[in-house]
Order: structure tokens, then sequence, then C-alpha cells
């Protein structure tokens, strides 16, 4: 009966589904929005209330003092647009199997995006000829004076924005980028690298070489690093890491696999929180993953 009374109070507009009634008494609060409505109503049957109505920021049903549900309503929230599908343009140097990893996980539908160029130092590598059989662009930079069908850096940006790119991904590219491309995608550049930096990394540290360093060093631990890229070898923001252990006798090829499976594992991940719009930036300069369940905690 308290529900029907309220039903001269109520505003019209989109109906809500409908919600079980309590068995025992209760009353509804509504806290209207700013906007004006000029009708209401509200449906009730022995087993349901359902509400119609538009202009209310939230209704709360409550039972004595305490709130039993609240549901939120507003405007903004449901018109929010969709996320875009990504654009990726990957780098490569060698046999691309993270380009590889990330390229299927794009087919398969986890990363919200697509790989539409991808850039290469060496013609021939298997990166390179992996994205002609899959149809990618293939873009060769630097220009060098034995090829001069490669890019500038002027003119790598200028293909990179005229694909629309939105992220650029390192996978196992060994050249500096070039400070106009970090310019123009800022905070937008990640690299993953094959050990727990800032431990084994700069300059020269690639490949196995990185294996071979961190067996001879005594680390117990290894494993995959993703960061953000800046003007100089692996000293961008640390975006996500995993670890692996580094066993009694292992040799650089035991160890290189490990670290691998990693790679290709956490790559994708952070490539699919990053295409969501998932990386949010601390105050003081780090970069965190919000997890897909809640947007206030972290991975």
């Amino acid at each position: 009966m308290e529900a029907r009374g309220l039903s001269s109070r109520l505003y019209s507009g989109a109906t809500i589904a409908a919600i079980e009634s309590p068995p025992k008494q209760f009353f509804l609060t509504l806290h209207p929005s700013t906007t004006p409505c000029k009708s209401s109503s509200l449906l009730w049957s022995p087993n349901y209330v359902c509400l119609t109505l538009q202009s209310f920021k939230r209704f709360e049903c409550v039972k004595k003092a305490e709130v039993l549900d609240s549901v939120v309503f507003d405007k903004e929230d449901h018109n929010k647009p969709e996320v875009k599908r990504k654009k990726l343009a990957v780098f490569v140097s060698g046999g691309g199997s993270n380009f590889k990893s990330i390229h299927e996980a794009c087919l398969q539908g986890s990363i919200y995006g697509d790989i539409v160029a991808v850039v290469t130092d060496k013609h021939g590598c298997g990166g390179a000829e992996y994205a002609r059989s899959n149809k990618i662009p293939v873009l060769l930079f630097p220009r060098t004076k034995d090829d001069s069908g490669g890019l500038s850096s002027t003119d790598l940006v200028s293909a990179l924005r005229d694909l629309e790119v939105d992220f650029v991904l390192l996978a196992g590219y060994l050249k500096l980028i070039p400070t106009e491309l970090i310019r123009t995608f800022p905070k937008c550049i990640l690299n993953i690298h094959p050990a727990l930096l800032p431990a084994f990394g700069g300059k020269g540290y690639y490949g196995m070489k990185v294996h071979k360093a961190v067996i001879a060093s005594g680390a117990r631990y290894s494993g995959p690093t993703i960061h953000f890229v800046d003007e100089h070898y692996d000293t961008g923001r640390i975006l996500a890491q995993r670890v692996v252990p580094v066993l009694a006798n292992d040799t650089p090829e035991e160890l290189a696999a490990r670290v691998l499976r990693e790679e290709h594992q956490l790559y994708v991940e952070v490539i699919t929180a990053l295409c969501e719009e998932r990386i949010i930036w601390r105050e003081d300069g780090v970069p965190l993953i919000q997890t897909r369940e809640n947007p206030k905690e972290y991975r």
C-alpha cells in the first residue's frame, strides 16, 4: 500500500527491471536529479515492484533503517562512448615470437586491437616474413646506405600517423627509438625486456647476452619486464614484471626458454589492458594496471 501511495510522486521515463518485493514493510527513498520530469508511474503486483523512472540519480529500498539495495542512474554513465578498437604497430628485429603471440591474441579477440604495421631494421627477419605472410604492411627503419628503401625518423612518424596508430609495441627491436617518435607517442610505446629491470638492462643487454649475464651473476630469479620507452635503453617506467627461478644448473638457453614462455603471456595481458584503457598513472609517475573486475584494484 505504501508503494501505491508513492506513485503520485514518481517521475516517468525508461522502465527498470522488476525488483522483487521484500516480504515485510519497506520504504522507497528516491533522489531526484536536476532534470525536471512531468509525470510519474509505479507498477505493483503481489511479488514485484516495477519502477518507471528517468530523472532519478538513484533509488534505495530501505527496510527499517537499513539500506537493502541501491542502484545508480546517471545519464552520463549510460552514454559513455565505447572504447574504440586500437591500432597497433609492432617493431621487430628477429624471429618475432612475441609479435606472433600478440597477433594471434588480436585474431582470437583477447586483445581489442589490430596490428596495422610492422617496423623492422632487418628486412628479411622472421618477424617481417611472418607479417608479409599475414598481409601486414612492413616498414623498414632506419634508412641505411645499403638500403635506400628505409625510412627516416620523420618519414616513420608520418607513416604511423597516416595509419592512425594508437600504440607502438617493441618486440625484440634492437635499435634505439628516435626522440621524434617518443614525442609523437608519449606514454604509448612499450618494450619487453628478458630480465628483471633495472638489473641486466641497458645498451648491449639483449637476447642471449642477458641470460648469460643473469646466470653468471648468481641471481636466483629472473623474468620479463614490460616498460614504457624513453630516450634511453631500458630506463622507462616499469609497468609489469613476472618472476621465474634461475635453477642451479641452468644453461642460458634453458633460462631463455623459461623466460620466453612468461613473456608471451605477460605481454598479451598488458596489451589487453592497454587497449581496454586500464592503464593509469599514479601522481608520482608510476603506471598501474587496473583489474577488469574492479578499477580500484591493481595487478
